[in-house]
């Protein structure tokens, strides 16, 4: 089994940052550990954010793709988002794959995206057993690993998801009208 990607985006997420990206250039992504606006995802132009040698590269989003799509190449520049989170929380999240979403409303933070009446939002699902498994193998890449010029293979498995129910099933029995 190949690794699953620690980070997916639903394609309205893709499609703001596409237009984001067209405004402010390059971004990145932080996974907020609880400033200014709780622990939403933040988004910045690239560079904006100072990353921490311990901060934890959850993944690399790719622009190019639409849903389903995988790359066999890592992107750069404008296509490519680095998705961050800080080391610590990282240990709490690690058996997590994140979902960035956006949702209507203004966040309370410095993202990019305020603007726009929209926010991002991080949603999570737990890796199975076997995905664990699967991760296991693969090396963390850090903030310190990134700096020096390392980076992650492309993901093997899509990135981009239609929406967030797809990447984050509710549990049958768990929605809102039982």
């Amino acid at each position: 089994m190949p690794a699953p990607p620690r980070v997916v985006a639903t394609a309205d997420t893709v499609a703001l940052l596409r237009r984001l990206t067209d405004r402010h250039g390059a971004l990145m992504m932080h996974q907020s550990g609880g400033c200014c606006d709780g622990s939403a995802p933040m988004c910045y132009p690239d560079g904006e954010f100072i990353i921490g040698d311990r901060d934890v590269l959850l993944g690399v989003l790719d622009l190019r793709l639409g849903v389903g799509d995988t790359a066999p190449d890592l992107p750069d520049g404008r296509d490519a988002v680095p998705v961050w989170i800080s080391g610590s929380q990282f240990e709490a999240w690690k058996h997590t794959r994140l979902v960035l979403d956006v949702v209507p409303g203004r966040g309370s933070g410095f993202s990019v995206e305020a603007p726009e009446g929209v926010r991002f939002l991080s949603r999570g699902v737990v890796f199975t057993d076997d995905e664990n498994t699967a991760l296991s193998g693969v090396p963390l890449l850090l903030g310190r690993d990134w700096e020096a010029g390392i980076r992650p293979d492309p993901a093997a498995e899509p990135t981009v998801t239609a929406d967030a129910a797809d990447a984050c099933p509710v549990p049958p029995g768990r929605n809102a009208t039982s």
